[in-house]
């Protein structure tokens, strides 16, 4: 196995968080590039020319390992726990629950981040008169059906986690939606399985250094 030469693309509260908790679960050594908060002036042209020509379209996160560039922040997450394991955080295709690991992994970004985004834009990133209500209503709505889905059929039957009964990389990508929702003060409402679920992930040490700023 070659050994990373990781740089990480970073910015306070943005999905490299989610990939920065991935490299700190591992202990990757990785270079972290800190292009400071997300203003409403910088969205979609964070770090000026010398970012533009890694990630054109200027948004966070990217990532380079060598000469290899990534900027889906999941994706980059399945990476690492792939070309770096053997880890804990991957499920393996030999183990029963490998189809759950790979549907609540993607189930993040493919299903929940469209509501997740909609709340947050229609709650507090845009102008007040900018927000539309009856959009912020209808992802309050999804986002009370994700997590009843999420109670029941990722955390039922008293699972801790969402797949092979460990923490795994799909509760980081899960967990990091929760995290932005609870930024915005619209977690509250959620089923208590689900609460007590993201209580756990962010007790974990990982999380805690990934998410200090």
């Amino acid at each position: 196995m070659s050994e990373p030469n990781i740089t990480l693309y970073h910015a306070p509260m943005s999905r490299s968080v989610r990939v920065r908790w991935c490299l700190e679960e591992m202990g990757l050594p990785h270079t972290l590039v800190n292009l400071g908060p997300i203003t409403a002036n910088q969205r979609g042209n964070m770090g000026g020319a010398d970012f533009k020509a890694i990630n054109p379209m200027q948004k966070i996160p990217a990532l380079t390992d060598g000469d290899r560039v990534m900027l889906e922040s999941v994706a980059m997450v399945e990476y690492l726990v792939t070309k770096y394991g053997p880890t804990e955080l991957a499920v393996t295709p030999d183990e029963a629950d490998y189809d759950r690991y790979l549907e609540w992994m993607h189930f993040s970004e493919g299903t929940m981040s469209m509501a997740v985004n909609l709340t947050l834009a229609h709650t507090t990133l845009l102008p007040e008169d900018q927000r539309n209500p009856a959009l912020a209503q209808w992802a309050r709505m999804e986002l009370d059906k994700q997590f009843k889905l999420i109670a029941e059929r990722g955390l039922g039957d008293g699972r801790a986690y969402l797949a092979a009964d460990r923490f795994t990389a799909a509760d980081i990508a899960l967990g990091y939606l929760f995290y932005l929702l609870k930024i915005v003060k619209q977690f509250e409402g959620a089923p208590e399985a689900v609460s007590a679920y993201f209580d756990r992930l962010r007790s974990r040490p990982a999380w805690q250094r990934a998410s200090a700023d």
